[in-house]
């Protein structure tokens, strides 16, 4: 087992599994069950699964493609899309999910990751973090799938969604999102900094070394992965894959 949680963030538009760059425009990735299946025999130790069309249609999750992905997954997993209230994450609960992940609604409702982590724990609630450079070059929180700029500070607003009890951030870099560009490590560390609770670093892995980069430098506690794990390459076909263990362990001792 990795000591530093290496997580497949894997994204549901309807019932498919697609890939977005820069929350933009997306491929098809393939059927979510089938990818599961995969992933399974890769052995990976946990799984998120972010619908990316919910908030914005305003609907709940499809309860329906969660019971069959629980059913097909061997590993831990999280789900986060139209979660706006305790009902709808108990059920998410109740089909065998782990984790829920919040964004959108919490700009609207922040006193709902304290009735979830009362209700729930704090260590099934993950807040996610959307950034993005404003034309300054100032960091900026995002919600609503990058589309609405929050004008928050995202060190402030994660430090706040520490103080109302979240477990977890899920903190996603949109300028990186998709580009295999590698993390961006200063604004990782500048989050994790301020936080006494895991920081999850998303958008920008290509390489097995990004991936230290963002642990051994931007301090992250579990990295998140995207095309590095559907993609056979940058601009290459589909190709459900893991990042050899040996190579993880290689830059994640050092």
């Amino acid at each position: 087992m990795l000591r530093t949680r290496v997580i497949p963030c894997l994204l549901l538009r309807n019932e498919s599994l697609v890939k977005t760059v820069k929350f933009g425009r997306f491929g098809y990735i393939g059927d979510p069950l089938n990818t599961c299946r995969i992933f399974n025999e890769f052995e990976v130790e946990e799984l998120a699964f972010l619908d990316i069309t919910a908030s914005r249609q305003g609907r709940e999750p499809n309860l329906k493609i969660l019971q069959d992905i629980s059913n097909e997954c061997f590993m831990p997993l999280s789900y986060g899309g139209g979660i706006r209230n305790l009902e709808t994450a108990e059920r998410i609960f109740n089909i065998g999910f782990e984790k829920i992940v919040l964004n959108t609604y919490v700009f609207e409702n922040p006193a709902i990751i304290t009735e979830l982590a009362r209700a729930f724990g704090s260590q099934s609630i993950i807040v996610a973090i959307d950034v993005r450079k404003d034309f300054w070059g100032k960091y900026q929180a995002f919600s609503l799938s990058g589309s609405v700029n929050q004008k928050r500070n995202p060190v402030e607003w994660a430090k706040e969604m520490e103080d109302r009890g979240t477990g977890e951030i899920l903190l996603t870099s949109i300028d990186r999102e998709g580009t295999y560009e590698g993390f961006d490590v200063g604004l990782i560390a500048q989050i994790t900094e301020a936080l006494t609770i895991p920081v999850i670093a998303h958008g920008g892995a290509g390489t097995v070394r990004h991936i230290g980069e963002a642990v051994n430098n931007g301090h992250a506690s579990a990295v998140a992965l995207g095309s590095m794990v559907v993609y056979q390459g940058k601009g290459l076909g589909v190709l459900v894959n893991f990042p050899d263990r040996e190579q993880l362990v290689s830059v994640l001792s050092s």
